[in-house]
């Protein structure tokens, strides 16, 4: 009679090696097959990128339960957790030039505009001004070497999706006052890997030019801009307690409680996502009281420590299981890392609690609104809020499905509505909007399915539902 092997006992550990060595080399195989379909350069950069994945393949395999135990996590000492009011009081650094010629920016730039229904990289996707958010980034670092008389150079971290069309782009700044460099993120199957510099080659020669640190940040994040006080916090630390890692994060609205947050975890500092989260503790991951604060993903970061840690292979970064599906309808897993996971690695590590104006990140076409209103002024590719907004906060906007596209956006705009005074906006179905509208408090229009709402030139709507039936009612 047939006795099935004991679940904790040796007899189950040996066949789940088995099957773990069996699907390596199920997978192993089928990577040999892709390597010879391709060929020449292409063949070379397939053949590193598929070692790569099978290491990280490899890794996901070897999981023996969660990446972290609930019981074991900690909210982070204070100590950690810099305010960004204590870090700007100490003021800039004395040689801003010295300073800044030992920075890199480094721009995520990995994403398409499909989200936003446009075709290519969205970093191309115009924001403000006519300006797109690749030509407001290198407007920004212009403006800083042109000021300074610095040298901080560009770097864009594309993916394959991105690459071609963004090179192309790069030869309407031949005559900037910015050198810019690129690279490729890893090409893994169904991997979306933000590796730090995954071109080594690019780091050498960073390192060689003495550059020292790198700011890291999302491409569509309008707020990351080079922040010189938090330049000058990493410089001026003395040598043997220099700051390796620093987490940009700012407060937790409702909006952001998905967002990845700072714990601290067997002495280090750590960075929890919610796909590591278990589902009997999502709730309260997404707590605003517990987990106060998230993941900007600005990041200022050691050249040579990275160096460091890529030669003694220790950037140990946790991988996230991320189910996807699709559009066929198949179910797969996306497998994961996170550049701010790499926290954990570096000597010294911070978090700064910075101002939610340094995180405005442009998802969707409700952000887009935002940036392109009078709620901001535009100066050297920086977005500032106006000073004529009373409150520092900005307004909650969610457009229906007919704005999600850019081009159905923009045509449904004359041009952008007045929000200074705007609290929230909410508008749904088919709408309209005429020359100089203004929105002030609590707005919300509704077409109903069928009907469409033409908001008129210089209508004043102030805390006004307006409804299918185009009347006017007091909120």
């Amino acid at each position: 009679m047939f006795s099935p092997p004991d679940l904790a006992g040796p007899g189950m550990t040996e066949f789940q090696e088995q099957l773990r060595l069996q699907h390596e080399k199920t997978m192993h195989e089928e990577l040999e097959k892709l390597l010879q379909s391709s060929t020449g350069p292409e063949a070379q950069i397939s053949k590193k990128d598929f070692e790569g994945f099978r290491s990280i393949f490899h890794r996901f395999l070897q999981r023996k339960g969660p990446s972290v135990e609930w019981s074991k996590i900690q909210r982070p000492p204070e100590d950690l957790i810099l305010s960004y009011e204590k870090i700007k009081a100490q003021g800039r650094p004395e040689g801003i030039t010295s300073s800044l010629n030992k920075l890199v920016v480094l721009k995520l730039n990995g994403g398409l505009g499909t989200s936003m229904g446009c075709k290519g990289p969205k970093s191309l996707i115009s924001v403000s001004n006519d300006n797109t958010f690749l030509d407001l980034t290198v407007q920004q670092i212009e403006h800083l070497n042109k000021t300074f008389n610095a040298d901080v150079p560009l770097v864009l971290m594309n993916s394959f999706n991105t690459d071609e069309d963004t090179k192309k782009i790069l030869q309407k700044y031949t005559h900037h006052r910015v050198k810019i460099h690129t690279f490729n993120q890893s090409r893994y199957p169904r991997i979306n890997k933000e590796s730090l510099f995954h071109n080594s080659g690019l780091l050498d020669t960073l390192l060689a030019q003495g550059k020292e640190y790198v700011f890291v940040s999302n491409i569509d994040n309008l707020g990351a801009t080079v922040d010189l006080s938090i330049l000058h916090h990493l410089m001026s630390q003395p040598a043997s307690r220099r700051c390796e890692f620093i987490m940009e994060v700012t407060n937790k609205t409702r909006s952001d409680v998905k967002g990845g947050t700072l714990i601290q975890y067997e002495d280090h500092l750590r960075l929890l996502e919610i796909a590591q989260v278990p589902k009997d503790h999502v709730d309260e991951f997404k707590s605003v009281t517990k987990f106060k604060i998230f993941n900007t993903n600005n990041l200022w970061i050691s050249l040579p420590a990275i160096k460091r840690l890529q030669q003694e292979n220790t950037l140990d970064l946790e991988i996230i299981v991320n189910p996807k599906s699709l559009d066929g309808g198949l179910n797969v897993i996306q497998l994961e890392t996170a550049v701010g996971a790499a926290i954990k690695c570096f000597d010294n590590a911070l978090g700064v609690n910075v101002p939610r104006s340094r995180f405005l990140p442009v998802k969707t076409s409700s952000d887009l609104l935002l940036v392109m209103s009078n709620l901001y002024s535009l100066e050297a590719g920086s977005l500032t809020m106006s000073k004529r907004r009373e409150f520092p906060s900005t307004p909650h906007v969610k457009l229906g499905s007919s704005f999600t596209k850019v081009q159905d956006f923009l045509k449904r705009f004359e041009n952008i509505p007045d929000m200074l005074e705007l609290d929230h906006l909410t508008v749904s179905g088919d709408v309209t909007f005429g020359k100089n509208v203004s929105l002030k408090g609590t707005v919300i229009i509704i077409a109903n399915h069928g009907d469409r709402i033409d908001i008129p030139a210089g209508a004043v709507l102030e805390n006004k539902i307006v409804s299918g039936n185009l009347r006017i009612l007091d909120h």
